[in-house]
């Protein structure tokens, strides 16, 4: 019988610090090798090791997605079962796949997932997940708002091998650049996922060669034992009971009507129910979202209310979910999920708004909500394709320690927008403006921050626009007395002057002419507090600096 090895805290602090270093090389190894902006400035990834038995998630890298966290231990649990079925992995096997039902998140994140082996015996999975540019679909850049089936927005592709014991499957390569407006971004990012599993396949053999594999299992099982004793010890803080929340969605992009995300948290004897019961039916348009991803939202959330504890899977282990199959929040395939950023941005919402009822010290105001997915794509004159893809900024929501952070990257991920100088060089497109949007910040002691404004002008005739975005109609809140911010305002030119989309936050099938722009004001995040008790000389800060404007701002109301 193999004696059970104890880990020293300074031991798992050392060997942890390693295993996290592997992931983030990992990262910066496909950051620097993507050909695709989304990726390598952006940074819309992320790298782990994962158990070998459940897939659950035993380290990630500081660098990628928190939203992946959650999702990719979903994607590699169906590599597991995948493998099982065909006879079970071998050496040199890599998995491939984007299926939104197998893996979680949308059809533009590909997922690559790896064994690794020791002395013959499986040890643990590598996984790679990256936002690829352009995968096929009716939209080009692959965010279609009225999409009513996956198979609109991009070519599926179920758990497959890529390599079969170390072997290319050059038909699976043929298969994938037969789907892409974007073959040269494509073949790009897919090899820097494959050499960046190489590369953590180095790494981390080197380090059991070192220290042994019974001792890092050792270090992986401490590591998600203190995670989940954290995770206790913070819920059982809360007040016992059951508080509600819920928020709303614009509408599906198809039906214009507003989408209820409702939550009823319960805090009993050392355990934290979620239940999303009362949330809408799954939609028609693409607002689903996988039952994986909802569950790695709420990891995202608790992340934010409660950093101290560390990032793997024993964080969610005295955690109950309740989302019933066929919410929107757990939909089936082949119902669209191009969107899940708008629906898991809002589910973080009602968390957060949840939360601010029993422990207001830990409470945000709403960020704002959107990544607002602005697509401008085209030919030019050579008769190549282009498509410029990006997210963009806005607000966050002000807390009990200060005001929102201004012009912030979305919640749920560490990912940062594309420079400018990025996308004018790849498009033929010219940022006209690029700034914070005054009277934006909802009100409070400490306000939300501010969301921006970008004004794009075409350069090639007969570009197309498409939008999906949210917070249009239902605004980002504020808590414990912060007033709301402003809501996402989208304008296109045509030849009679600006217009505003039916939809108000998403739009398909507009065309632009030289010379013409679009306009985007992001939202921004909701207030914190009373915005009478807000300092006058801050106020006074925030006039002077144009964050507010006289007569404009009930913050500037209030301290009059």
């Amino acid at each position: 019988m193999t004696e059970a090895i104890t880990i020293d805290p300074v031991t798992l602090a050392i060997l942890g610090g390693r295993l996290e270093q592997i992931a983030d090389e990992m990262d910066a190894t496909l950051y620097r090798a993507a050909f695709n902006p989304i990726i390598a400035e952006a940074h819309d990834a992320s790298h782990g090791i994962y158990h070998a038995e459940t897939g659950e998630t035993l380290i990630q890298g500081k660098e990628g997605l928190p939203i992946f966290v959650g999702v990719m231990a979903f994607a590699v649990k169906s590599i597991i079962d995948k493998a099982r079925a065909d006879g079970d992995p071998a050496p040199g096997d890599v998995y491939i796949f984007n299926d939104a039902y197998a893996g979680g998140t949308h059809l533009s994140d590909f997922k690559l997932v790896q064994p690794v082996f020791h002395d013959g015996k499986l040890f643990c999975w590598l996984a790679s997940v990256g936002h690829w540019h352009d995968v096929g679909g009716n939209v080009a850049g692959n965010y279609n708002p009225r999409a009513t089936e996956a198979f609109q927005e991009a070519v599926v592709i179920p758990p497959i091998k890529l390599y079969a014991r170390g072997e290319l499957r050059r038909d699976v390569i043929d298969v994938l650049m037969a789907n892409t407006r974007q073959p040269r971004s494509l073949n790009g990012d897919l090899n820097g996922q494959v050499n960046s599993l190489a590369l953590g396949e180095r790494r981390l053999g080197a380090l059991i060669a070192e220290t042994g594999a019974d001792r890092l299992t050792a270090v992986f099982a401490e590591l998600r034992a203190r995670a989940e004793r954290m995770m206790l010890a913070q819920i059982e803080l809360l007040p016992q009971g059951t508080i509600s929340a819920e928020d709303f969605l614009d509408n599906d992009g198809v039906t214009d009507e507003p989408l209820k995300i409702a939550l009823d948290l319960t805090v009993r004897d050392g355990r934290m129910v979620l239940d999303f019961s009362r949330s809408a039916p799954a939609c028609r348009g693409p607002l689903n979202i996988s039952r994986g991803t909802a569950i790695a939202a709420c990891y995202v959330a608790i992340k934010h209310l409660f950093p101290d504890v560390p990032a793997n899977g024993g964080v969610l282990a005295p955690i109950d979910f309740v989302i019933p199959e066929g919410s929107i929040l757990h939909a089936v395939h082949p119902l669209p999920t191009g969107g899940y950023t708008e629906t898991i941005m809002r589910l973080i919402d009602v968390i957060f708004a949840a939360v601010a009822q029993i422990a207001p010290d830990r409470a945000y105001g709403n960020a704002y909500g959107t990544i607002n997915a602005l697509t401008l794509a085209g030919r030019r004159k050579d008769g190549s394709r282009w498509v410029m893809f990006s997210f963009f900024g806005g607000g966050h929501g002000g807390h009990a320690r200060g005001d929102g952070l201004s012009h912030g990257n979305a919640p749920i991920s560490t990912s940062t927008i594309p420079p400018i100088e990025v996308l004018e060089a790849a498009n033929p497109v010219i940022f006209r403006k690029w700034a914070l949007r005054p009277d934006s910040a909802g009100a409070g002691r400490h306000r939300g921050g501010l969301g921006a404004v970008y004004e794009i002008e075409t350069l090639e005739d007969d570009t197309e626009v498409t939008l999906f975005g949210e917070r249009g109609r239902h605004a980002p809140h504020g808590v414990n007395g912060g007033a709301d911010a402003a809501m996402t305002r989208f304008e296109f030119e045509q030849d009679d002057g600006f217009h505003t989309p039916p939809m108000a936050s998403k739009v398909l099938g507009v065309k632009l002419r030289r010379g013409q722009r679009v306009r985007l004001q992001t939202p921004g995040g909701g207030g914190y507090g009373n915005p009478a008790d807000r300092d006058p000389a801050a106020v006074a800060e925030d006039i002077r600096r144009g964050y507010v404007t006289p007569g404009a701002s009930d913050t500037l109301k209030a301290a009059e």
